[in-house]
């Protein structure tokens, strides 16, 4: 999807009193939080960005809503005014496995992105295809139908440049991925790594 500076009011307020805590993107002010938070944990910089991004990091904070949870990612030390995609993810490094296309992030002039999702986080979070089907075919890259797989969970998060023009133009390396939704996106940026194969949505239970 094509990125524009589609920053919500509600991100705008998070990022006004956001990245505070422990010097990371952290909680927003309370009259914008979520309540209810039932985790809040760190993403950390993908190794191929570790020498063009040295200080890019986030806070991730999952709230919930009772039958679903909300996701507040805050991100800094990113390219500013420059879209990214984020992504949940079966591993938090390539090949990655399943992923599922969760929405977009844009940096401000400051290089901070605030992404507020809402969805199922948690324990529960999975994949299933009982069987092999036809599927849309949208563009070139498209496959026309599915591969059948057992409930496959996706616990890791994930997050890349919107464009590898961008990527290149912040120094990284100018590789073609296909996260985002024309699947010509540039490198990741962010996962979560720092977490065991199971990721951190493995501890939530709801």
């Amino acid at each position: 999807m094509e990125h524009t500076n589609r920053t919500s009011a509600f991100a705008r307020r998070l990022l006004a009193g956001a990245f505070v805590l422990g010097g990371i993107a952290a909680a927003a002010p309370a009259s914008a939080a979520v309540p209810n938070p039932i985790a809040i944990f760190n993403m950390v910089r993908s190794a191929g960005v570790a020498s063009c991004l040295p200080n890019a990091k986030a806070r991730v904070t999952i709230s919930t809503l009772g039958e679903v949870e909300t996701m507040t990612v805050a991100a800094t030390g990113l390219p500013k005014n420059v879209g990214f995609d984020f992504f949940i993810i079966q591993q938090a490094n390539a090949p990655f496995g399943l992923s599922w296309y969760q929405g977009d992030m844009e940096s401000d002039s400051q290089g901070r992105a605030v992404g507020v999702f809402v969805g199922r986080f948690s324990r529960e979070t999975f994949i299933v295809a009982p069987g092999s089907t036809a599927a849309p075919v949208v563009d070139g890259e498209d496959a026309s139908t599915n591969p059948a797989t057992e409930p496959v969970h996706t616990f890791h998060l994930g997050m890349w440049f919107n464009s590898p023009a961008d990527a290149a133009a912040a120094g990284c390396p100018n590789i073609v991925t296909p996260f985002n939704g024309e699947h010509n996106a540039g490198i990741q940026v962010l996962n979560t790594s720092n977490f065991a194969v199971k990721g951190p949505l493995f501890n939530l239970v709801q």
